[in-house]
């Protein structure tokens, strides 16, 4: 079904990945459409909270996973799940799972900020075999294959892999938890940080935040306490493109390859 690490897909292993790229793209924009509808209709009339007070759960959030909850059952009914607002299930026969989040940046898309997406990934036992992070408000579906380039609506994305801006000139995306004591650590490192960059942004969703270091956007991200459903996608288009991924403290980090050293070394730390 797969193939090990650093090795090139087979022909049996890439069918499958564009097979499985396919369901999830339909999954994402149909999902994304609901959202977009509920997004431009005004505010949500019911939010509860999941981790702490800051942490919402919507019902936008419910339904999108829902829609795609059925169609992932209808299209692939062998597979697992894992998906942020109802855990996961058992893997399933086929020995794939895929890993949903039906609503990144929910608090961006209750206060009406357009900065929000859907993204889905489905992995094997070697990790993730392909990805979409789908932004339906600015119409860009990003997406990868293991072994594969990464696309902007089916647009192959320029290598990073040989970027030399130096570290004081990158561009830097982050984020932050919802609970004060991790969000107090975290202060501390972007204090570290913010001296050593061109600047600091933070806008509110990972699984986009990714997508568009993938792009070109930023030259860098990093988070602490992300879950799958937030990364797993992201991340594989960020390695479409010769991105370095590095495993932080409770954290990840994407960069390009000049840099990603030296920004481990300021970013990480996170129990300091």
């Amino acid at each position: 079904m797969s193939t090990p690490m650093g090795e090139p897909p087979q022909p049996r292993a890439a069918g499958l990945s564009a097979e499985l790229l396919d369901v999830a793209q339909e999954a994402a924009r149909m999902a994304g459409a609901l959202l977009r509808e509920r997004f431009e209709a005004g505010r949500e009339a019911h939010v509860s909270s999941k981790s702490s007070p800051t942490d919402p759960v919507s019902d936008a959030d419910l339904a999108s996973q829902r829609a795609i909850r059925e169609l992932l059952e209808r299209r692939r009914p062998d597979d697992g799940l894992l998906a942020e607002e109802e855990g996961a299930r058992e893997t399933g026969s086929s020995g794939l799972r895929w890993v949903v989040d039906p609503l990144d940046g929910t608090v961006n898309f209750l206060y009406g900020i357009p900065q929000w997406c859907v993204s889905i990934a489905v992995s094997d036992d070697l990790g993730t075999l392909a990805g979409v992070v789908h932004d339906p408000l600015a119409q860009e579906t990003f997406t990868a294959v293991r072994g594969g380039p990464s696309a902007r609506n089916g647009i192959e994305l320029a290598s990073r892999a040989d970027d030399r801006l130096p570290l004081e000139q990158a561009l830097i995306a982050t984020g932050f938890a919802y609970d004060a004591p991790t969000r107090e650590a975290q202060g501390k490192i972007v204090a570290r940080l913010l001296p050593a960059v061109r600047d600091i942004r933070r806008f509110g969703s990972c699984a986009l935040d990714l997508a568009h270091t993938a792009a070109g956007r930023f030259d860098g991200f990093y988070e602490h306490d992300r879950e799958p459903w937030d990364t797993a996608a992201g991340v594989l288009i960020c390695r479409g493109v010769g991105l370095e991924v590095r495993d932080l403290t409770r954290g990840v980090l994407v960069a390009t390859p000049l840099i990603a050293d030296a920004f481990v070394a300021l970013a990480d730390g996170f129990a300091d």
